[in-house]
């Protein structure tokens, strides 16, 4: 196998919209990274498809942060051992709810349980009242398309490079940043699609397609500010498109600084 790549950073979002948490190692299943939107906030409101409340309509998510209440029973599934034991094929990774508790700090410092009703009055305040939100929690990734996504920082530093402003690559919400090994550019890993990648020792991906953007990637990570440049930026030049959509097809456990392989055509 070739290599393309190292990875950079892994990323996983606890709840749909908010501020993500990085990690030294995250377990890629087939549902998706293990704890990664496993709780979001469906809104009546919503458009069909896409039922949850966002950082589209309530920018001051991106304030609050989630922290697991038991990080390391929320780190990989209690099953690990036997998953990773065992050849590719269905292998539930399921917590137990208590394993996956969440408590959200506020932009105010305050901390509060994912479940207080309370956090539901803070998330709808400032929006319109068709905004009616019910907390969902899922022991499968609760994503807009495809349960795994990827982007290389020399994408980032292109789109960076034609905005002529620095960018916070957390912009663009990927689970998997990662370096190209050659000096191919920003966008290379759109030739990548219908390809597979083995990452670390086991797991191995498929990428299924590129990912179209929206407002979230002109949103400023930390403050929520809009700058709507960015998005247009990349409609215009880029097609709307940043980065790629993966499935899983060999569960395993990726850390920081794995190889990225392409592995040969059959």
């Amino acid at each position: 196998m070739t290599t393309i790549g190292i990875v950079e950073g892994l990323w996983r979002y606890p709840v749909k919209s908010m501020r993500g948490t990085e990690m030294p190692e995250i377990f890629m299943g087939f549902s998706g990274i293990y704890g990664d939107r496993c709780f979001a906030f469906k809104s009546s409101a919503a458009r069909k498809g896409f039922p949850y409340l966002n950082a589209n309509v309530q920018q001051e998510m991106l304030r609050y942060t989630p922290q697991f209440r038991y990080p390391e029973r929320a780190a990989t599934p209690p099953n690990l051992i036997e998953a990773m034991c065992i050849g590719p094929g269905v292998m539930p990774a399921n917590a137990d709810a208590e394993d996956l508790a969440i408590d959200v700090v506020t932009p105010s410092g305050d901390l509060i349980s994912i479940d207080d009703p309370a956090l539901l009055k803070l998330l709808a305040a400032g929006i319109s009242e068709k905004n009616q939100l019910k907390l969902v929690r899922s022991d499968r990734a609760l994503t807009d398309c495809r349960p795994v996504s990827l982007i290389s920082l020399s994408t980032v530093r292109q789109i960076e490079s034609e905005l002529g402003i620095p960018l916070d690559k957390r912009r663009f919400r990927a689970n998997v940043y990662f370096n190209l090994s050659s000096e191919s550019g920003g966008f290379a890993e759109d030739s990548l699609v219908g390809r597979v990648l083995s990452i670390g020792s086991k797991a191995k991906i498929m990428v299924l397609e590129r990912d179209p953007r929206c407002k979230m990637i002109s949103l400023h990570p930390e403050t929520g500010e809009h700058n709507p440049e960015i998005l247009r930026r990349v409609a215009q030049a880029h097609g709307n498109f940043a980065g790629v959509y993966c499935a899983v097809l060999v569960e395993g456990l990726v850390k920081k600084g794995d190889p990225i392989e392409l592995a040969k055509v059959s």
